[in-house]
């Protein structure tokens, strides 16, 4: 059977491609090397718990036609992400608002909070931030950078504040109101019944094949279709002839534990240094404790996250945005422009950081300019 497309990856990108190109009347086979579907937001059920396999993730959007997208194949709950900082047995609130400066300082109007992290800045010399530690301490004051930014950025990235660029601290919100809604999106929730029930229903129909490693057996799988979507590192696609790019990975240690509550939050971020993981997650308080049945359930599951450098084997997850990835980057993205037959899409394949809703806007938007 011939194909119009092939898409390689079955997760965010791949699926709203696939569902795109075949409500247009697309011939489409998804490929994908793991065995389940869903890609990073995949989803098991575990003691009645919906477990975000890798890692935390909590749909968030401003675009009210990416919002009215997902909810064709899901309906979303009313989660919203308040994470909770540890440094030491010290707990303060995220995103930094007024109960952390309230915490940090003991001050309790805004004015004071802006007066305290205004004179920090002051004494720490910086007018124009170079690194994303003269970024931080430009935004929140010393204090806050030491206790609750420095070692927890470390951990993340495997590189000193000094060495990162400052751009990346830009998004961490700030707020000098008693606001602990994290993302602050008009739109925000988990879908119920988890992220793989959510992209099954956008695959149905459209034939997918797991355990199924397209690099290994590319010109097999290129001759099925007329143009492939490829979602995958882009590097690894050009077998890294240019040289590897760089990526962070994350390691977990999930459990099941015999008891109904561990932390009370969903995340808990340990941001002091000595603490090997970056943060715990609690997968029950995604859905409020509930079953879904609306049962309070007896268990939970905790994952502890890891952070490390990326090598061959272990699963990519964050791009390391510097200026020689960026370039080496440019040089791959080159390469691939002279591919006709092949897109490049997600974050893998365009080497950036995306939030699930920017993946679902991209995926759209190549749909659209593809199928005209």
């Amino acid at each position: 059977m011939k194909y119009d497309y092939l898409v390689v990856g079955a997760g965010l990108f791949g699926a709203v491609f696939a569902r795109q190109a075949a409500d247009a009347g697309k011939r489409v086979l998804v490929i994908d090397k793991r065995p389940h579907i869903a890609g990073n937001v995949y989803t098991e059920a575990v003691e009645g718990i919906q477990v975000h396999q890798y890692g935390a993730h909590i749909f968030h959007t401003n675009d009210k036609a990416v919002w009215a997208y997902v909810q064709r194949f899901a309906e979303f709950n009313r989660f919203t992400n308040s994470p909770v900082a540890n440094y030491h047995g010290e707990l303060y609130s995220l995103p930094f608002n007024m109960y952390t400066f309230n915490r940090m300082w003991g001050v309790v109007t805004p004015a004071q909070a802006e007066a305290k992290i205004a004179e920090q800045r002051r004494a720490a010399g910086i007018t124009e931030p170079r690194n994303l530690e003269e970024q931080a301490i430009s935004l929140v004051g010393t204090d806050i950078y030491e206790k609750l930014i420095k070692g927890y950025t470390q951990k993340q990235w495997g590189r000193a504040c000094t060495d990162l660029p400052a751009f990346i601290i830009k998004r961490l919100p700030v707020r000098f109101t008693f606001d602990n809604n994290y993302f602050n999106a008009l739109y925000q929730g988990i879908p119920v019944g988890g992220y793989t029930a959510m992209v099954a229903r956008m695959l149905a129909g459209i034939e997918v094949r797991l355990n199924t490693d397209y690099l290994a057996d590319k010109a097999a799988l290129d001759a099925l279709a007329d143009r492939v979507v490829y979602t995958g590192p882009i590097d690894a696609y050009f077998g890294n002839c240019l040289g590897p790019l760089a990526y962070r990975s994350v390691r977990f240690e999930t459990e099941v534990l015999d008891q109904p509550n561990f932390q009370g939050n969903a995340a808990v971020n340990y941001t002091d240094a000595e603490t090997p993981w970056t943060r715990i997650i609690e997968h029950k308080w995604f859905e409020f404790g509930k079953g879904a049945d609306g049962q309070d359930l007896p268990k939970t599951v905790i994952s502890r996250e890891y952070s490390s450098e990326w090598k061959p084997g272990d699963e990519p997850y964050y791009p390391v945005n510097d200026a020689q990835n960026g370039a080496l980057y440019k040089a791959y993205k080159a390469l691939a422009e002279k591919e006709e037959k092949v897109v490049f899409g997600g974050r893998l394949g365009e080497y950036k950081y995306y939030d699930m809703d920017q993946v679902i806007a991209s995926a759209l938007s190549c749909a659209e300019r593809l199928l005209r």
